[in-house]
């Protein structure tokens, strides 16, 4: 079988195509021959050797494909089943903790751009009714972030508010997750194309950050008083103005560090005397994606795809999410 695996060195020019030994499910576990991955900055990350990992490991943190084959003692599972993986292979319910969050897939254990791999039975929920293996591939990080944030942390109900940072992939579930949810929608972009698509999909305002510098302060006006859900997604780059945007007992998600946000200074005042809840969070359990899938077939959710690549083309699909010309998620279909 085919799988990519990181190189010795870091970096996108030596990611490498190996030919490995195809595994088979001992008890308790499963054959799953995989045929969609999406691209996450996390995934980034690992790629260009930002996040050390180990020769051959096999990177991407989401997972769709089939099961083709039972260990014993299985039967959550059928030779047939569609299925999806889970960003913490061990985290199936309850709280995090430092043992379920150990494994992450991709990174500390092999992800899946590959044909195949075994897994626990428990690793894996189904995919949504309907879903292609493309679409259902774009939701264990991205779409669990959002979901796990408005719903699960956050508690969104009819006529909060809510900000989204950008247009990638968990932004935009989070648009979706809260539009479904009765929420209204305040957005940023520097591009006036998808500040259209966004308005287009229900955001009432779109800030250019770029143009704008205190965006936050415009948001905050904008919404009447604030946002009371803040998606943020800089980290250090973007954590004054998500403060700056919310409201008073507003509550804003850590969720990311993209661009140079891995630092930087907060204004603490503002912090205090709003009275803001601030929640850092990485994707999340087995239940919650399964809860996410069963809202997500009952409101008709379906993700936006900008761009499918091939199997030997992620060095070219990483290039690609770089370019920050995407909106919504990017995947690789084999």
């Amino acid at each position: 079988m085919k799988a990519v695996c990181i190189g010795s060195e870091g970096g996108l020019q030596h990611l490498q195509i190996k030919e490995l030994p195809q595994p088979s499910p001992g008890p308790g576990e499963v054959l799953v021959r995989w045929h969609a991955t999406s691209l996450n900055f996390h995934d980034y990350l690992v790629g260009i050797g930002a996040i050390p990992t180990p020769e051959g490991r096999v990177p991407m943190s989401d997972g769709a494909g089939e099961v083709v084959a039972l260990g014993d003692g299985v039967d959550s599972w059928e030779v047939g089943s569609k299925v999806m993986s889970l960003f913490f292979p061990k985290w199936i319910d309850g709280n995090p903790t430092g043992a379920k969050t150990r494994g992450i897939s991709g990174e500390t254990v092999d992800g899946y751009l590959t044909e195949y791999s075994v897994l626990p039975a428990e690793a894996l929920t189904r995919i949504p009714k309907g879903y292609s293996y493309a679409q259902a591939a774009t939701l264990p990080c991205a779409g669990l972030t959002a979901w796990r944030a408005l719903v699960v942390e956050g508690n969104i109900k009819m006529g909060d508010k809510v900000l989204i940072e950008g247009s990638g992939g968990m932004s935009i579930f989070a648009l979706q997750f809260a539009k479904a949810a009765g929420a209204t929608v305040y957005a940023t972009s520097s591009s006036e194309a998808k500040a259209d698509r966004l308005r287009d999909m229900g955001a009432v305002e779109v800030v250019d950050y770029k143009a704008d510098e205190r965006w936050g302060k415009t948001i905050y006006k904008a919404a009447g008083g604030g946002v009371d859900h803040v998606l943020d997604v800089g980290g250090g780059s973007t954590m004054s103005q998500s403060i700056e945007a919310a409201a008073m007992g507003g509550h804003i998600y850590a969720i990311g560090i993209l661009g140079n946000g891995r630092k930087g200074t907060l204004t603490f005042p503002k912090l205090f005397f709003k009275h803001l809840r601030m929640t850092g969070l990485a994707v999340g359990s087995r239940v919650m994606q399964e809860d996410m899938i069963r809202a997500i077939e009952e409101n008709g959710i379906v993700p936006v795809i900008d761009r499918s690549f091939g199997f030997a083309e992620l060095a070219d699909a990483f290039k690609y999410q770089a370019s920050g010309a995407h909106f919504g998620k990017i995947v690789l279909e084999y």
